[in-house]
């Protein structure tokens, strides 16, 4: 068996998420059909293993997974292969052959995410899929601010939705940074650290906006810290703002090694 890991990107719009699931459209479900396929329905079935789970509607620019092929194939024409036969909303755009031990999920070492914000007064029709929306002018100055609190090890319980299965919410996020475009109406923040809870992104920026719009106070995320209590957050930003940017793994970023210990996945 040769293992192959991927880099693919996709539009999540018309997806159920990344994760398998009975009589729904998945990023899995469809990659797992598609390398059965190509190895005319082995048995047992090869399973295909991603870097995480993305929710519905949650796009990403640079996913992983990795699966074990019967057929020794070389990188590029599985690369080939593959993109020949994904639907239009996906595109591999990397295949490589690693060794046998890699594992595209507990080899992770970090990630970083995207959420984009249209600022326009109503919702943009052609944006609505590939953005949240945020009708209230932003003061940069309190938004940086904000995730400047954020940056370090903490214990994220306040910013977690409830059915995450993750062991402990202490994570360690290395850079929280916001680039404001304006001739696009648009604001775009970035997350990098070493793990992500269950739609902590999107209720991250959710805080970070509400402080740069003057509806709560730049020390409200040291309170939050501490009262450890999902409902002082309050609101959760739309899936379609959301893009997993970079997957790392070791030597990927070396001022960043480590990966995050088995026990709080």
């Amino acid at each position: 068996m040769i293992r192959y890991k991927i880099t693919m990107a996709y539009d999540g719009t018309n997806f159920s998420g990344f994760q398998r699931q009975p009589h729904e459209r998945t990023i899995e479900g469809v990659l797992t059909k598609v390398v059965n396929k190509m190895a005319k329905d082995p048995q047992p079935a090869i399973e295909v293993f991603g870097s995480g789970r993305t929710d519905a509607g949650v796009h990403a620019l640079a996913q992983t997974a990795h699966f074990d092929f019967p057929i020794d194939i070389p990188a590029e024409n599985m690369f080939k292969a593959l993109n020949s036969m994904i639907p239009l909303d996906m595109q591999i755009k990397k295949a490589e052959i690693v060794e046998p031990d890699f594992h595209a999920r507990y080899d992770v070492s970090g990630k970083r995410y995207l959420y984009r914000l249209d600022l326009g007064q109503f919702k943009n029709p052609f944006k609505r899929n590939y953005t949240g929306h945020w009708k209230y002018p932003v003061d940069m100055e309190l938004l940086n601010q904000a995730l400047e609190q954020l940056v370090g090890e903490h214990d994220f319980s306040s910013f977690v939705a409830s059915g995450s299965s993750a062991k402990s919410n202490v994570r360690t996020i290395y850079e929280a940074t916001a680039h404001m475009d304006e001739a696009n109406q648009e604001l775009q923040i970035e997350f990098y650290g070493n793990g992500f809870l269950y739609n902590m992104v999107r209720i991250l920026v959710g805080v970070a906006v509400e402080i740069g719009s003057g509806f709560r106070p730049v020390a409200d995320v040291q309170r939050l810290f501490e009262v450890k209590d999902r409902n002082e957050a309050r609101r959760t930003m739309p899936a379609s703002g959301l893009y997993l940017k970079r997957v790392y793994y070791e030597g990927d970023d070396p001022q960043h090694p480590v990966k995050l210990p088995k026990y709080q996945r």
